[in-house]
């Protein structure tokens, strides 16, 4: 064997040994952008479905309009050359394959089904970003070492469905348990093609996923208010809400004296303000909201007998929140004896807080500075589907502004510049991800 062929040979042994990252084909990869006008034009697209007289979206998960935008979603990832399926819970995974069989996938993406009379931002940026990172990937001819999933994660607004059961984390009991609008999960899981029957089987454990990446508007206006254009989330709140029934004694609003009454709504009140108050005392981000109220009998003369409340309290420290929750559990008592009341505090799914992976975190910050972008770092204060992933694998979130910090709202909006440099930023951070060792 020549001197030349030897070398060749060893090159070539010590590269398969230590697995060398493959770089893509073309060596200009830095200089790759998304195509602005297409983005843009599909989240204009999708504001179709569901669309209300205010300009906003109401595609509430599992609607009809929630079914018919997630039909036009599949069309789009299958242009974008990813294989699509529909997994028992509902989500939907476009898949496109990598080059090593070993390397685990990288995730990215977010949802589509929005609150009621919400907006046509939230969710849908993160979703039509990751599909045209795709799809700009295929155009350019790049080739992946790891395998790249599009998630389109289902009813995101009702309590990260879609991600609590990819994690095989929805329960029997909560399949079937009745929801708020009187149907279970169960039946209808089927109307946008998961199988619930194949649920107790399906599930993803730790490590079996190389990272996750979620674009989103930021929801809030610091971004906004401070000029900065990407946000690099280090943390997403955790969330423990309760459903509230206070019973009291319905009586006729004439008759009953004042020191007989037993009045549920009065009681309630009281537990409104003591929330509030018990949350502000305490230094930090914290907050605590009660944003549903249902006062039966609902009559002007009669005094109210039942009230349903919500209450949810969120922050980055679990034990914060369960601090402040027995704080408020023990007022709940002592304001229940003075009314002569009885609550029933039944909790809802808790959302755990997660923290952003300090890597991913600093491959985003490269990525968004070398688009020439300003970064800040952050903690969302609303809860996402990224905080289940954490869970399993490392995970980042990249932040665009809201303008005036609206969201959840008709008026929500982000510029159409800030929908492009996020999903320039996701596209460069998924192909640095994907070169990493």
């Amino acid at each position: 064997m020549h001197r030349r062929e030897f070398v060749t040979s060893c090159l070539a042994l010590v590269g398969t040994a230590f697995r060398l990252p493959r770089l893509p084909l073309q060596a200009d990869w830095k200089s790759w952008r998304v195509n602005a006008a297409r983005v843009n034009r599909w989240l204009s697209e999708l504001s179709r479905f569901g669309k209300n007289s205010e300009g906003g979206v109401s595609r509430v998960g599992f609607s009809p309009a929630d079914v018919e935008a997630r039909q036009w979603v599949m069309g789009l990832m299958r242009e974008a050359g990813l294989e699509v399926e529909i997994d028992p819970v509902g989500n939907l995974i476009g898949r496109a394959a990598g080059s090593e069989a070993r390397a685990g996938p990288i995730l990215f993406g977010s949802h589509i089904d929005s609150v009621p009379n919400g907006g046509n931002y939230d969710g849908d940026v993160g979703s039509m970003g990751a599909i045209e990172a795709a799809a700009t990937l295929r155009e350019r001819g790049y080739r992946s070492r790891h395998p790249l999933w599009v998630t389109i994660w289902c009813d995101e607004e009702s309590g990260l469905t879609g991600s609590r059961g990819f994690l095989g984390e929805l329960s029997a009991e909560e399949l079937a348990r009745p929801g708020r609008d009187g149907l279970p999960l169960a039946e209808k899981i089927p109307r946008i093609g998961g199988d619930p029957a194949k649920m107790p089987l399906y599930g993803h454990q730790k490590g079996s996923i190389a990272a996750y990446v979620e674009l989103h508007i930021e929801q809030g206006g610091i971004l906004d208010r401070t000029g900065m254009t990407i946000g690099v989330v280090e943390g997403i709140v955790g969330i423990r809400s309760w459903d509230v029934t206070i019973t009291g004694f319905a009586n006729h609003a004439g008759t009953t004296p004042m020191n007989q009454r037993r009045n549920a709504l009065l009681a309630a009140s009281e537990l409104v303000l003591a929330v509030d108050r018990i949350v502000r005392a305490r230094p930090g981000r914290q907050v605590g909201t009660v944003g549903r109220l249902l006062v039966k009998p609902g009559a002007a003369n009669v005094i109210p007998g039942e009230v349903t409340l919500s209450i949810e309290l969120r922050d980055l420290s679990m034990e914060k929140l369960d601090t402040l929750w027995s704080q408020i559990h023990a007022e709940g008592e002592r304001i229940m004896s003075r009314h002569g009341t009885t609550w029933s505090p039944a909790p809802r799914p808790t959302n755990l807080a997660a923290l952003s992976d300090p890597a991913v975190r600093a491959v985003i910050t490269q990525a968004a500075q070398n688009l020439g972008l300003s970064t800040q770092i952050m903690p969302s204060g609303a809860g996402h589907d990224a905080q289940d992933l954490a869970r399993i694998g490392p995970m980042g979130m990249i932040f665009v502004p809201s303008v005036k910090g609206i969201s959840h709202s008709p008026q929500e909006f982000t510029r159409p510049e800030d929908v492009e440099n996020g999903a320039n930023t996701l596209l460069q951070t998924i192909l640095r991800l994907d070169q990493m060792p």
